[in-house]
């Protein structure tokens, strides 16, 4: 009856939906395009959505939402997909509402340096958009040319420049967003200092649990004045994590400090060509910014930081065109490494800056162990690795292998003291993960949140927070059951 139930208020939607948006702008029917919006950019996990809405502007979101509430339809807000950790993988008999056609940046302010955008809008656009004025966006997520503000203000998306400018969080004034209920409501204001309750980060970094955004004011920087960059090769990981922690003892923090293994750079100089030593275990990508003195003087003390810790080389960037080629290179690590193995498995943890050595001697036991090959490339100033775990996705045996070791790698960072996650999100990959971080009062508490948003539970339901049903099962490709096997249980 509750199945019958639920294809009932299904099809009831899918009749009303098309009066709410605009004429083609619903897919209904068509299997190919309905499985286009079957997962993010972690393709592990894939279902295809019953219906998906492209939304046009704020008040078609709130509609569409508000039409979800009434029948109990769960749904799914959805950006570009470039998220790595199944936050937009629609839930089962559901929703997805694409906010993709939501590309207006509707003003920038450069006196009060305030951009108001829509939440299509592509994060590197922003800054393209406010280069006449002298200001910038600063968070830069590697995928930040294709990437969208919407999915950024979800997740709290990072990247390299967030050692030293921080997240989404801290760049985000306030979102107007469209709450379970059918409601739009803003959250937070053009003032840091808003009084009442701070819903802004309530919702900042929610991964959609809490409703969808529909339009975002963010806080714009001006341009420094001078920018330096260089590239340090080290004899081993050990020493390039000994230099990023004494660039950081030395007081010096940088715009952003990211670290690449011998493996990571194979594959980086294979896909762009960026001009990385293919004779080094490890390099530093360091930039430091500001007034033109002070960068002067903070990159030498970088340079005598790299020295002392036994750097073999230097690169320099002489202009910007060699300092885009370094960063091109870096920002394409993630695609690059699918010139290693046919698949990979890309990881999000944090460990403290001091324990990066111990950290990646562990990651790479752990890899021999299970006799695969991880890369590592990563923002090493906060300690936010990223492990990427090579596999063949043919064998099964090496997909169980490789899922099972990026478990063991987010769960170690945890031990030693860091995050399941830095700015990946937790979606449905690392939701199980989250009881070796967090204890019972905690999670109870997350959930009594998300409640009080979402009441009956339909906006991107089954992720983040762990469930009996969720970790029961093991993720990846479908693997019978003993009870299976035997013939006592039939999967349906």
């Amino acid at each position: 009856m509750a199945i019958a139930s639920q294809s009932v208020r299904m099809e009831e939607f899918k009749r009303r939906v098309g009066g709410l948006v605009g004429a083609g702008e619903c897919i209904l029917g068509d299997a190919a395009a309905l499985s286009s919006y079957g997962s993010d950019g972690l393709i592990r996990f894939r279902q295809t959505p019953e219906v998906v809405v492209i939304a046009n502007n704020a008040e078609e979101v709130r509609a569409v939402v508000a039409l979800c509430s009434e029948l109990g339809i769960p749904f799914v807000g959805r950006g570009s997909g470039t998220g790595l950790s199944g936050g937009a993988v629609p839930p089962a008999g559901g929703v997805v509402i694409a906010t993709s056609a939501m590309k207006e940046i509707v003003e920038i302010d450069p006196v009060d340096r305030i951009a108001v955008v829509e939440p299509g809008v592509a994060n590197l656009a922003v800054s393209e958009r406010a280069a006449p004025l002298g200001l910038y966006y600063a968070p830069d997520p590697s995928s930040q040319s294709v990437c969208s503000i919407g999915g950024n203000v979800a997740e709290n998306s990072g990247g390299a420049h967030c050692l030293k400018y921080g997240f989404t969080t801290n760049h985000v004034l306030a979102m107007e967003v469209a709450l379970p209920d059918g409601t739009l409501e803003v959250l937070g204001g053009e003032s840091p200092f808003e009084p009442g309750l701070d819903l802004r980060s309530a919702f900042l970094g929610s991964e959609g649990t809490l409703g969808i955004v529909t339009k975002v004011w963010l806080r714009m920087l001006s341009r420094p004045e001078a920018v330096r960059t260089l590239v340090a090769d080290f004899e081993s990981v050990e020493s390039a994590g000994a230099a990023v922690s004494a660039i950081i003892a030395a007081g010096i923090v940088p715009a952003a400090i990211e670290m690449m293994d011998a493996l990571a750079i194979e594959a980086c100089e294979k896909a762009v060509g960026a001009g990385y030593s293919l004779d080094t275990a490890a390099a530093l990508i360091v930039e430091v910014d500001g007034s033109q003195e002070e960068v002067d003087a903070l990159y030498e003390e970088v340079k005598s930081s790299c020295a002392l810790c036994g750097c073999t080389k230097i690169r320099e960037a002489a202009d910007q065109a060699e300092r885009s080629r370094i960063w091109l290179g870096r920002k394409a690590a993630f695609a690059a490494a699918g010139r290693l193995a046919p698949a990979y498995i890309v990881q999000d943890g944090v460990v403290p800056r001091t324990a990066l050595a111990s950290v990646l001697g562990r990651i790479a036991e752990l890899a021999t162990e299970a006799g695969l090959r991880v890369a590592n490339v990563f923002h090493a100033g906060d300690g936010n690795l990223h492990p990427l775990v090579l596999y063949n996705p043919d064998s099964a045996e090496e997909s169980e292998s490789a899922e099972k070791l990026a478990t063991e790698i987010v769960e170690l960072c945890v031990e030693i003291g860091g995050s399941i996650t830095g700015e990946h999100g937790v979606g449905l990959e690392k939701a199980c993960s989250m009881a070796a971080m967090f204890d019972d009062g905690d999670l109870d508490v997350m959930q009594r949140l998300r409640t009080a948003f979402d009441g009956d539970g339909i906006s991107n339901p089954g992720k983040v927070l762990p469930s009996p049903r969720l970790c029961g099962d093991v993720p990846g490709r479908y693997r019978a059951h003993p009870l299976e096997l035997s013939g006592k249980a039939v999967r349906f």
